[in-house]
């Protein structure tokens, strides 16, 4: 079965709100008040758990081979948004894996054409 572009594009979504989850734990974790450590937290898990939706949707309308793979893009997500929101170093060697990663995802992505 061919992958169709809504599953692919839902997949995308779904590592971007995965990946804002991985963000927001990481500012629930840096709060000095407990209750705002457990608000964040809980949006984190909840932001996770649409995910988890998400990926089920997605995964109805392609090849997992295909689809799954799309989820490597949450680490690049997550390293761009850690260089602009933690202003952590972005160095040689991660953007050689961004870049592996995007690459080892299209190939993969183009390997499902027909």
């Amino acid at each position: 079965m061919a992958t169709k572009l809504w599953a692919v594009i839902l997949m995308v979504f779904c590592t971007l709100v995965t990946s804002s989850a991985q963000i927001i734990y990481k500012t629930g974790v840096s709060q000095e008040l407990f209750y705002y450590k457990v608000l964040w937290i809980a949006l984190g898990l909840a932001l996770y758990g649409v995910g988890a939706v998400l990926l089920v949707i997605a995964l109805k309308g392609g090849d997992l081979s295909v689809l799954y793979p799309i989820i490597a893009t949450s680490y690049v997500w997550v390293t761009v948004a850690a260089f602009f929101l933690f202003q952590e170093p972005l160095n040689f060697w991660k953007w050689i894996g961004v870049f592996s990663i995007l690459l080892g995802v299209s190939l993969i992505g183009r390997g499902d054409s027909k």
